[in-house]
């Protein structure tokens, strides 16, 4: 089979769901049964504690047995409940089942799972907690389960199923840049990683392939995610671009701010040196995230500028209070002072938005300039990285009307990740362009993207420019304290009228690092905070 597990689907476990349902439709077992009408009154309100105890009960008494048609049937989403309750016992092997409910408390039921899973004469125990909540039906008027696959297990997610048997890819012992171990447990953000990392290099690591009960994940292109091993296969070593300091530093970092991510990279050969993310999904924000990126678009901003002649870092580019174009007026941030003899390196480090706007219609700039400036020198755009994981490149695109002037300074319809950004300010200080990578193209001979990179007056002026920002800018309260040679960018995003999402890019000698914080405000508020530490501890 394409990933995960190999195993036989057995009658109807993945029948098509049709008819639009969600969770908490109608359900028709209930009506076939005669339960949505009759001369009964339906009742209405919260279940009562009786009611919650004998719905759990029920359900749980047909879960036991491997009556899946049974239990789906005391939920209030049975097309959906049926399949993966049947998968549980057939394709995921799993039986001897022993339900232990706790206390109910508002009709939320916390339970206990003890199991066994059995597959090609193996067997090993299971056990798990999970919880469900009853629900008085909408239509039925009946106490019924709210159906949610967590309940069957606490990791599954919509259309997700339970399979059991021998792994297509055999496991992996991920390693460092210097050969230290990487596992999940030490470094929580790098599970979904690691198991991407097993499905598209398993089989190239050298290993054997062992029996697994795993979560088949219905989005597409996410890995399958192990529960339980029950044979163990020879792992293969397979040697990654990341380093344990770094991603130990990355992985404590996200966490002191709500939905974080970070990306480090060494600018100087474009290796991915850590990725965390700090959010209650499994997604990888860090490399897959598509974000308008605030003033850090500036680097490229600045760079399309003094590539086309328009500015210079010492030459003059104004900050008035607001700058109007086509009809639209912009403003900077609450607090900067206007200064009509700003230069570019002073509208620069100070985060200027109307310095920038003011320039976007000189000579010889056009709706294309800022798409044309981020794909060709900074490989951006052109959906052709290839990292060894799933990756998103960034996204420029031509624009005219008032979103020409908000792509300048990270708006509009700009959308970058902390990878994007990250290797935007490798770019910026080396001039050269290389694409980051997780796991060397050596082992599987892919090419990596590239680009023309940017000419050594412009990289020497960005470089000058984000130093100044980091020693006398918006970054300099982040930045203060940190040895050798030191950049930034600071940046925040409005989006949809929620609060301002924060954004941060750094260097400090040969790392370069980009935080994103969801809602974290101005780019020292919660983005900075986390570039600092990655960049101490790759120092």
């Amino acid at each position: 089979m394409g990933k995960g597990v190999k195993a036989t689907v057995i009658g109807a476990v993945f029948a098509v769901m049709v008819g639009g349902a969600g969770y908490g439709a109608y359900n028709i077992v209930s009506a076939v049964n005669g339960d949505g009408g009759g001369a009964a009154e339906k009742k209405t309100g919260p279940p009562s504690e009786d009611e919650v105890e004998e719905t759990s009960e029920k359900f749980f008494a047909a879960w036991e047995k491997g009556q899946a048609v049974q239990a789906a049937s005391y939920t209030d989403f049975a097309e959906a409940a049926e399949p993966l309750l049947t998968a549980y016992g057939e394709a995921a092997h799993i039986t001897d089942v022993t339900i232990t409910p706790k206390a109910a408390n508002g009709g939320v039921v916390p339970f206990s799972v003890k199991a066994k899973v059995s597959y090609d004469g193996t067997s090993k125990a299971l056990a798990y907690d999970s919880e469900l909540k009853v629900v008085r039906g909408k239509t039925s008027g009946r106490a019924l389960v709210d159906w949610d696959p967590a309940v069957v297990h606490p990791e599954l997610k919509k259309d997700d199923t339970l399979v059991t048997g021998e792994s297509a890819s055999p496991p992996i012992e991920a390693v460092d840049r210097d050969g230290q171990v990487l596992t999940k447990a030490k470094y929580p953000s790098l599970g979904p990683i690691l198991d991407t990392l097993r499905e598209r290099y398993g089989d190239k690591a050298g290993g054997s392939p062992g029996v697994e009960l795993v979560i088949r994940h219905a989005a597409e292109g996410v890995a399958d995610t192990p529960l339980l091993t029950l044979a163990e296969g020879k792992p293969g070593k397979l040697p990654t671009t990341l380093s344990a300091g770094v991603q130990a530093a990355a992985e404590k970092a996200v966490k002191s701010y709500p939905d974080a991510s970070v990306v480090a990279v060494k600018p100087s050969t474009g290796e991915v040196l850590a990725v965390a993310n700090h959010r209650k999904d499994a997604f990888n924000a860090a490399f897959e995230g598509r974000v308008a990126p605030g003033s850090t678009m500036k680097i490229i901003t600045a760079a399309m500028l003094i590539d086309n002649g328009v500015a210079s870092m010492n030459g003059p580019a104004p900050c008035p209070d607001t700058a109007t174009w086509q009809s639209q007026t912009f403003k900077n941030l609450p607090g900067l002072e206007a200064n009509m003899s700003a230069t570019l390196a002073n509208t620069f480090m100070r985060s200027c938005n109307t310095g920038f706007i003011k320039l976007v219609d000189e000579e010889p700039l056009t709706d294309a300039s800022l798409m044309t400036e981020a794909q060709e020198r900074f490989g951006l755009g052109r959906d052709n990285w290839k990292t060894g994981i799933i990756s998103f490149d960034g996204s420029v695109p031509a624009s005219a009307g008032p979103d020409r002037a908000a792509n300048a300074i990270g708006q509009g319809e700009v959308q970058m990740s902390p990878l994007n950004m990250a290797s935007v300010t490798a770019t910026a200080i080396t001039g050269t362009f290389r694409q980051p990578y997780l796991v060397s193209p050596d082992l599987d001979g892919r090419e990596l993207a590239t680009a023309k990179g940017l000419e050594a007056n412009t990289a020497g002026q960005l470089k000058q420019m984000m130093r100044l920002t980091a020693t006398q800018g918006t970054a300099q309260g982040v930045m203060q304290g940190l040895g050798g040679d030191i950049g930034a960018k600071t940046g925040s995003a409005e989006v949809d009228g929620q609060d301002a999402n924060s954004w941060f890019t750094g260097f400090r000698d040969d790392v370069a690092a980009a935080a994103m914080s969801v809602s974290g405000g101005r780019g020292g508020e919660a983005a900075g905070p986390i570039v600092r530490a990655v960049l101490a501890a790759g120092g």
